[in-house]
Formats: C-alpha cells, structure tokens, sequence
C-alpha cells in the first residue's frame, strides 16, 4: 500500500523534471554558465589583477599595493625594448599568418585528396600541432645549432656552404627572425590546415561537378569556386592564427629568450622577462596590457571581413 500510495506523488515531480528539461531558457543558461564560469575564473579575474598591477609599484621583492598613476606606463613607452617588441610582434605575426593561411590551404587540398596512404599523411601534417610546443621548440633548438646544426650539414653537402661556414641561424638578428617565424609557422599550419579542410569538405559536390562539366580547369574552379567558398573558413582560421602568434612566448623563449641584443624579443616575452624574470611585476602587467586592444582591433576586423563576404 505505501508503494501505491508513493506513485502519484512521484509522478507530478517526473513530469515537472522533464518539463524544466525540455525549456530552452533553462537549458540555455544550464550550458552557458560553466563557460562563464570558466572564463571569469582564468581570464576575467587575472585580467582585472592586470590592470590594479599597472597602476601600482608592486614586484617581487614588494609585494605590496601602492597606487603610482600612470607612472609604469610612462616608464614603458620611454623604453626602446618596448618599441621593438611591438615592431616584431607586428613582423611576426603579418608574415606568419600570411604564410600560415597560405601553407594551410595547400595542406588541406592534400588532406581532402583520395590517394593511397593518406592516413600516413594526415598523421605527418598534425605531428608538428600535437608535439608539446617545448619539445617541439627544442628539437629545432638543436636543428638550429650553431655547430652541429644537421641544416648546415645539409647545404655544405649541397655546396651552399663552405667546409667550415656555419649560418648561426640563432645568432644573428635576420636569421634568429627568421628562424623563429619558420619555427611558429611549422607548428600553426596544422591547425590551419584542418579549419580549411572542414570548409573544402563542406563545398557541395554538385557544385564542383557542375563547373567540371562546364568546360572548367582546375584553376578556374580553384580561384572562382574553391576560394570564395573558403574565405569565410580561412578568416577565422587567420583568426585564430592571430590570437595564437600575438599572445605566443614558448618558441621565442626556448629558440632565443629574445636574442641577439633583443631582435626577436615580442610583446608577450619582454612582458615575461620584465614582470616575472625581472621582478618588476606592475611593468610587466602594463606591458601585457598592450597586447588586449591589438588583439581586439585584429579580432574585429577579421570578423567584420567574414561578415562581409558571407553577405555577399
């Protein structure tokens, strides 16, 4: 009889669950507040502590708050390192989303392909966006040598060097440069790649059926399909390729930690060294500070762009 009697009470509590289940408000704001959570936690609270940081004196050995105005950022923009960092963050990051953008379509034409061993491929294309950015990065370390770099052995064998000649690819400013760019472009391109090959996989066949049948050549459906079709893709791809260089510490600091004489320093390696190497913590906040309204005025061109072509 208890049993019987528990049942038409449980009944009305099942149905008002599966009717608060199956409201999309509930449900939205179920799914919505982790994230929010989430990034109040990891982004929202340390960049709040950035900014109090930028307007204090506080470093390592004084931990304590003093509000100093807008002293720290006086002190930054009188330094000529600070200018240089964000010259090559600007060099850096134009010249490896170019090649990013361009190096990932070319992959993912090749990842879309039907050949034999293509998972063999697929595996070598994602290596490089899988391996731990430090290991990666000090595996080119030792590429890179200035003594047993394997690259200079290649191109003495070549003639491109003479039986002693060493290129000091770290060593010296344009090659450490380059080097780095090389470096971030071999590690980003992957990622690229696969956001493209999820654009070419969603063209409709019939499209590219229909302009074969019509008479055109590959690279006709190359530059008047293909690519309109992709831009959409390949601009968020680019986004996400700008947020990653912009905000990247990892490969200058294993390659170079700057070097030489800070020619490949960035915004986000002189904010490390100033505030966490060098102690002066609220310089380094101010320096890192930087970083946000260039990252912003990227992000919304990029996405103004993608709008644009989608209307079109």
């Amino acid at each position: 009889m208890a049993t019987t009697a528990e049942q038409p009470t449980t009944r009305p509590i099942a149905a008002a669950r599966r009717r608060l289940a199956d409201r999309d408000g509930v449900l939205s704001w179920a799914f919505v507040v982790p994230s929010v959570v989430y990034i109040v936690a990891l982004v929202g609270l340390p960049f709040g502590l950035a900014i109090a940081f930028a307007f204090s004196d506080v470093s390592a050995g004084d931990p304590s708050y003093d509000f100093v105005g807008l002293r720290n950022f006086r002190r930054v923009v009188d330094d000529p390192v600070f200018w240089r960092s964000v010259g090559n963050t600007f060099v850096f990051t134009l010249i490896s989303m170019a090649l990013i953008v361009l190096l990932g379509k070319v992959l993912a034409n090749i990842l879309v392909a039907d050949f034999r061993g293509k998972w063999v491929v697929r595996f070598l294309v994602l290596l490089p966006w899988t391996t731990p950015v430090a290991l990666s990065s000090i595996s080119w370390l030792w590429l890179l040598d200035s003594i047993y770099s394997p690259i200079d052995w290649v191109l003495r064998q070549f003639g491109a060097l003479g039986p002693v000649e060493n290129m000091y690819w770290l060593g010296q400013p344009g090659l450490s440069m380059t080097s780095v760019i090389a470096v971030h472009v071999w590690r980003l391109t992957p990622l690229a790649a696969v956001i493209m090959m999820a654009g070419l996989m969603s063209i409709p066949k019939e499209i590219d059926e229909a302009a074969r049948v019509d008479g055109a050549g590959y690279w006709r459906r190359m530059f008047e399909i293909t690519i309109p079709l992709v831009l959409p893709v390949a601009a968020i791809a680019a986004l996400f390729g700008a947020i990653f260089t912009f905000t990247d510490m990892a490969v200058v600091r294993v390659l170079t930690r700057g070097g030489p004489n800070d020619s490949t320093q960035v915004l986000a390696s002189w904010a490390f060294y100033r505030g966490i190497d060098g102690g002066d913590v609220a310089q380094g906040a101010v320096i890192a500070l930087f970083l946000f309204p260039l990252l912003l005025a990227a992000a919304v061109l990029i996405l103004r762009a993608v709008r644009k072509i989608e209307v079109r």
